[in-house]
């Protein structure tokens, strides 16, 4: 056996891999076989002696923290975001990977829309994406649609109100997290695919349907009344820009499918 052959693959570096999307893809890098340092902004500490916490803090550049989780990394999946300034925590963290000078896959994580809805999160992961193309950085760049429990998490703070205006324009395809996690877990464990196919549901809905399914899984009785959505938004989710319909992946797990795991 070679020299090569003997030696251990480099650590992949995660960000956000406390959150939602990133404790899913974890373990899924663990299964295969890599070590993980996980870019956290207070310290942790870990029972696998596969996964390393890292303190760092992404909003500042030449954050020292960073630049040590990169040390000898090769791959950086970039999941940690913010509904605000997301190509400013991503530009800090490109210039600290080019820095370390062994970087050689930036993965980053957007949101079918980007660039084209008209909202300051949407706005953010356009400049984000194009800071990673602007790097020089071989990167792969996914974009998927919502998830399932992004709309349950919106429907629930919504149901508070005995009244829940909701404009009638907008559909979803909603993706499960865990399909995602897949999805990002294999791109990370291969080549650096530059733009890689969108990642969405199995199906498109009315965001009013998503809603009353909700409201009916959970027991919850509320009156739902049409509001408009004009301008450039309206517009947009009229004609579709946050779903995919051709030249996607798309996900297993079905709406209705987590509904009902959700309140079982």
């Amino acid at each position: 056996m070679s020299n090569t052959e003997n030696t251990p693959a480099a650590p992949i570096l995660l960000t956000g891999g406390t959150g939602n999307l990133g404790g899913h893809v974890l373990p899924l890098l663990r299964a295969a076989g890599r070590d993980v340092r996980v870019l956290t902004r207070s310290a942790r500490t870990s029972d696998d002696e596969g996964v390393t916490y890292v303190t760092g803090d992404l909003s500042q550049d030449g954050d020292p923290g960073t630049a040590e989780a990169l040390k000898g990394v090769e791959t950086v999946v970039h999941l940690a975001g913010a509904p605000k300034g997301d190509e400013v925590t991503t530009g800090h963290l490109l210039r600290a990977a080019v820095a370390a000078g062994s970087v050689r896959h930036f993965l980053y994580m957007s949101v079918i829309g980007a660039g084209e809805v008209p909202f300051g999160y949407f706005r953010s992961k356009i400049a984000a994406e194009q800071a990673v193309l602007d790097s020089g950085l071989p990167y792969t760049i996914l974009r998927a649609a919502q998830f399932h429990d992004f709309a349950t998490n919106m429907f629930k703070t919504l149901a508070k109100s005995p009244v829940i205006p909701l404009p009638g324009v907008m559909r979803a395809q909603t993706v499960d997290v865990r399909d995602c996690a897949e999805r990002v877990a294999a791109l990370a464990l291969g080549e650096p695919a530059g733009r890689a196919p969108d990642l969405a549901g199995p199906a498109v809905h009315p965001l009013n349907d998503l809603l009353r399914d909700y409201l009916r899984a959970t027991g919850k009785r509320r009156l739902v009344l049409p509001a408009p959505l004009p301008g450039k938004a309206g517009r947009a989710y009229r004609d579709g820009v946050n779903l995919t319909l051709e030249g996607a992946d798309l996900g297993t797990r079905t709406w209705e499918d987590f509904l009902a795991e959700l309140t079982r």
